[in-house]
């Protein structure tokens, strides 16, 4: 996906590095899978602002995407590839041989015209979804289950890639982005290959306008509030935030502070991502 730098012709383009979209190949999207998507700007079921720096945005409709990928010995023809508002990954449509039409994460590579395939061949290309035993060790993965039949969580997002480490004891062992190894059920399934628009890291919105298009709101440092708002804030002129450390508006500690709870599935993990 190449960036394209724009001329400085307002002060919003000065610094704006955006995708050229060249490998979108349809710009409407398949009306049948389309669903309303209603905006919750931060809040919970009371109403009450429970994420902060949410609301606003352009309004779209949610592209109901197939991540379980369960039905098995299915080829599928790539239609096209589009954009899609929710997500930083293109997505892209696809038909399987009775006429069924799907949306499924675009993985790197992927082409119009191209044949992906799901359930158990001794092929493995691109796009293509298997169970992980089934998949070698080694092979670059996307769209990884964690729990088998409940559709894909891990390594969704654009330039996300998953690494099969090794196969033991009905489990798969996977490296995940953040350097994290992990067991997983081997009866899980994972796409072969790498989630595409991978310089989408390397963007840059120029304006704060396009930002608040995305439905984020201005963000307030705390060292800026006065102390009943914030634990950084007061004082005369600049001053740090103190001891013993920085901390969240609610006071608990920030910037490298453990949040995880111990659960049944810290046994799985067999390295942790800040471990060096």
């Amino acid at each position: 996906m190449p960036l394209k730098k724009f001329k400085a012709i307002t002060p919003g383009q000065r610094n704006k590095i955006a995708s050229d979209f060249s490998e979108i190949t349809e710009k409407k999207p398949e009306k049948s899978l389309l669903k309303p998507l209603n905006k919750k700007a931060g809040r919970s079921n009371s109403g009450k602002i429970s994420v902060r720096r949410r609301g606003g945005g352009h309004k779209r409709k949610y592209r109901i995407i197939d991540f379980e990928r369960s039905e098995s010995n299915s080829s599928y023809f790539v239609e096209s590839i589009q954009y899609d508002p929710n997500r930083s990954a293109r997505i892209a449509l696809i038909k399987s041989e009775s006429g069924k039409k799907s949306y499924i994460i675009a993985p790197l590579g992927l082409e119009v015209g191209q044949s992906i395939y799901n359930g158990k061949e001794p092929t493995i290309s691109l796009g293509n979804s298997f169970a992980l035993k089934d998949i070698p060790v080694g092979t670059f993965v996307h769209n990884v289950e964690i729990h088998p039949g409940k559709g894909a969580q891990l390594a969704r997002s654009a330039g996300t890639v998953v690494q099969v480490m090794a196969h033991e004891y009905g489990y798969t062992l996977l490296r995940l982005p953040s350097g994290e190894v992990r067991k997983i059920l081997d009866s899980c399934r994972a796409t072969i290959g790498q989630v595409g628009n991978i310089d989408h890291k390397n963007q840059k919105l120029g304006k704060a306008g396009k930002s608040r298009h995305l439905g984020k709101r201005p963000s307030v440092r705390g060292l800026a509030m006065n102390p009943s708002d914030h634990p950084h804030g007061g004082g005369e002129g600049k001053t740090g935030i103190g001891m013993p450390g920085p901390k969240t508006k609610w006071g608990m500690p920030a910037l490298g502070y453990r949040t995880r709870k111990k659960k049944s599935s810290s046994k799985l993990i067999l390295r942790r991502r800040y471990d060096k």
